[in-house]
């Protein structure tokens, strides 16, 4: 009988830490408790677009400030506007699409030049991104970078060490469609 209430325990616990890594992955549980935060670097990721900054910018906000596409309007959910600032939900598949974590973010607009990110609710404590388009040659460089954070000292590193590069490989994708649209928008002009 000792045997079955030590695989019960066992079993409640490993569904606890199962539950507990879902909500961690997907958003739904995030863990912010200000001990033992350590914060790493995002980025730089740079990308050089044949189209003007002003182009870039548009294609970049699009989805925040005017009419997303439909499949936009599936990755991001303008929440709450203001005239420079939106309140957005993301959702972006993760683990081989079987699973979608969901982050909230500020995005600031400053109009030509920066875009600006702040997690608000996600995988980790906090999240800081920044879009800086400058004017380069003929067109425009976008430079990303940020710094992403966790806590919990050496278990939070491993956990940021697991989420960052899914995190800068998502923003490499969206910046290659970034890309794509701003040169397709700029040769159809």
């Amino acid at each position: 009988m000792v045997w079955i209430g030590a695989l019960a325990t066992a079993a409640v616990a490993g569904a606890g830490a199962a539950a507990g890594y879902l909500g961690l992955v997907t958003g739904a549980l995030p863990l912010d408790v200000g001990v033992g935060r350590r914060t790493r670097p995002l980025g730089p990721q740079t990308v050089d677009v044949a189209a003007p900054r002003e182009v870039v910018f548009d294609v970049v906000a699009q989805p925040y400030l005017g009419r997303a596409t439909r499949a936009m309007r599936e990755k991001v959910q303008v929440l709450e506007r203001g005239t420079d600032m939106v309140l957005a939900a993301h959702r972006t598949p993760v683990a081989g699409g079987r699973l979608t974590a969901k982050t909230t973010e500020t995005v600031r607009f400053t109009r030509p030049e920066r875009i600006d990110f702040r997690l608000v609710r996600g995988p980790v404590p906090t999240v800081t991104e920044s879009f800086v388009l400058t004017e380069h040659g003929s067109g425009t460089r976008l430079v990303y970078e940020g710094g992403l954070a966790t806590d919990l000292w050496r278990a939070g590193q491993w956990w940021g060490d697991l989420v960052a590069p899914r995190w800068e490989a998502t923003v490499a994708t969206s910046l290659a469609a970034i890309r794509q649209e701003a040169e397709r928008r700029a040769q159809a002009a």
